[in-house]
């Protein structure tokens, strides 16, 4: 049975939610590194394996209290609503910065991600040649998935569950961005912006006492795939969660090294210094989606030419980056400490 949490571990623990579903948002960061430096990775994921045929069990017959208390509903529920509020507060102050500093966003998470791996890998221990193996392995994983050319984007409902599926994949795997899987897939804008703006739209008409949008087509067929997504990423988290805590029962420290490497591998893709590559017709016009935006296909990598004001405020913020992530570690020390 998990110990009692004071008012401040709750408060916490939903910021901790709110860092961890801005950072589901991000294409290139995953949430899993937010869990993981936050030191409430293994917590996560035994929670999630609760949530089982003993739980629908206890759920079926009535037995609430029991229930919550055996999947730690407390730790569950507190960091889901800051997810929750993170969609619809942090994230839109991310989209903002992202339109408006991008390069300067991408500075400051390529040096969380560095901070990231000092942070987990300073504790592994003694890395033998079988762990280095299996940090190349990892890295060479990460290195593949970031050079892959995006698909198009497919409102399919069976399609969107298997999205579901795989986009939750960023909670779960640190330093597998779940974002960034879905532009791979095709369904970032679809499910990550217009779905969720469809639903921050209807819960503000309702709330107003507007119901008209059931008359909306699109807005209605919006909320569907918001609905079945939802669903594959609830299936995902279940089931991946089972997958990761079989293997951090059984195989904790080669589990470790494949993360450790994952991580690496993935920094290619929030690299601060890159442009992007937009699709095109047969005639070399930029391709719109329905929403009016530029389609990305693709980035072009590149180190900056020349030692500028933008260079050096985004080295900057990289060191800030790195900053951040480090003083958890003295925050923790000082913690325990005290």
């Amino acid at each position: 049975m998990a110990q009692p949490r004071t008012f401040t571990d709750k408060f916490w623990l939903v910021l901790k939610g709110l860092a961890m579903g801005a950072a589901n948002k991000v294409p290139g960061v995953s949430g899993g590194v937010v869990a993981f430096v936050a030191g409430f990775y293994e917590e996560f994921i035994y929670s999630l394996q609760k949530i089982n045929k003993k739980a629908f069990a206890l759920l079926l017959n009535r037995r609430f209290k029991s229930f919550f208390q055996y999947i730690n509903g407390s730790f569950l529920g507190l960091l889901t609503l800051g997810m929750v509020i993170s969609y619809f507060s942090v994230s839109k102050i991310l989209d903002y910065f992202l339109l408006h500093f991008e390069l300067y966003v991408w500075s400051v998470f390529f040096g969380m991600i560095i901070g990231s791996i000092y942070y987990i890998s300073k504790d592994f221990g003694s890395w033998t040649k079988k762990y280095i193996a299996y940090l190349f392995l990892g890295i060479i994983a990460g290195i593949s998935i970031s050079f892959l050319e995006p698909a198009k984007e497919n409102s399919n409902l069976i399609f969107v569950f298997f999205c579901g599926i795989i986009g939750v994949s960023g909670m779960t795997l640190p330093g597998l961005s779940g974002s960034f899987i879905l532009i791979l897939l095709g369904n970032y804008v679809l499910l990550l912006v217009d779905s969720v703006n469809a639903l921050f739209d209807t819960l503000s008409e309702i709330f107003q006492g507007d119901f008209s949008f059931i008359e909306n087509v699109t807005r209605m067929q919006l909320l569907k795939v918001l609905a079945v997504f939802s669903l594959g990423s609830v299936v995902g988290l279940i089931t991946l969660s089972n997958v990761l805590g079989y293997l951090l029962k059984h195989f904790k420290k080669i589990t470790y090294a494949i993360i450790i490497g994952f991580i690496t591998g993935s920094l290619g893709v929030v690299w601060p210094w890159k442009t992007k590559i937009f699709e095109t017709d047969a005639t070399g016009n930029i391709l719109f989606d329905a929403n009016g935006r530029e389609i990305i296909k693709s980035y072009n990598r590149y180190f900056p030419s020349e030692f500028s004001h933008q260079t050096i405020l985004s080295i900057f913020f990289i060191i800030a980056g790195i900053f951040i992530v480090v003083s958890l570690e003295w925050y923790q020390k000082t913690k325990n400490n005290g």
